[in-house]
């Protein structure tokens, strides 16, 4: 099997209309499973509008196999030290060959290269019950070096998001020292 490759997306490809509908489709695909439950009918995880203004910003980096998109997500600087990865998903279809590793050793690599010390992710948990989706992340997240640094709820980061939850949630807040070492 060839190498996944991980790049970022330049601006430029925000102009490309097949390339942004395939990143948002995979974003809402992935995440309909791995938050079923947490959103009210129809909620999707984002919009062509979104993945465009991200990539035009340079937040958007791609995970392709033999030149396919099987995976992307967010990277992005939160404060002088602190860097963040968000909207990670990798293509069902090529799960367990290493995608979600590999972008988030991207992301980590990135941000230690920009000089930031801490690596930061958001994962939404439902509050009264077990999600068997947001179990494996928690323990994939924690595996790879991620301790819970703080819970908080959704509306604190996202007012506008908060009606659109199914079911009461708590937003905890994951960060690793980049200089410890190790990537994922």
């Amino acid at each position: 099997m060839s190498p996944i490759e991980i790049q970022p997306l330049p601006a430029a490809a925000s102009d490309d209309a097949t390339l942004m509908g395939r990143i948002t489709d995979l974003t809402n695909a992935v995440y309909a499973v791995a938050e079923d439950g947490l959103w009210t009918e129809g909620a999707t995880r984002t919009t062509v509008d979104e993945v465009t203004g991200l990539t035009r910003t340079g937040q958007i980096a791609v995970a392709r196999l033999d030149g396919g998109l099987v995976g992307s997500m967010r990277v992005r600087r939160l404060d002088e030290g602190t860097g963040e990865f968000g909207m990670l998903v990798a293509d069902p279809a090529h799960r367990g060959v290493g995608v979600g590793r590999e972008l988030v050793r991207f992301a980590e690599g990135k941000c230690r290269t920009e000089g930031l010390g801490t690596m930061q992710l958001e994962l939404l948990v439902p509050r009264d019950w077990s999600h068997p989706w947001k179990e494996f992340l928690a323990t994939w997240y924690t595996r790879v070096g991620y301790r819970v640094t703080r819970t908080g709820t959704i509306d604190e980061a996202y007012p506008a998001l908060a009606p659109l939850l199914a079911t009461p949630c708590d937003f905890v807040i994951y960060q690793k020292d980049l200089a410890a070492g190790a990537t994922a």
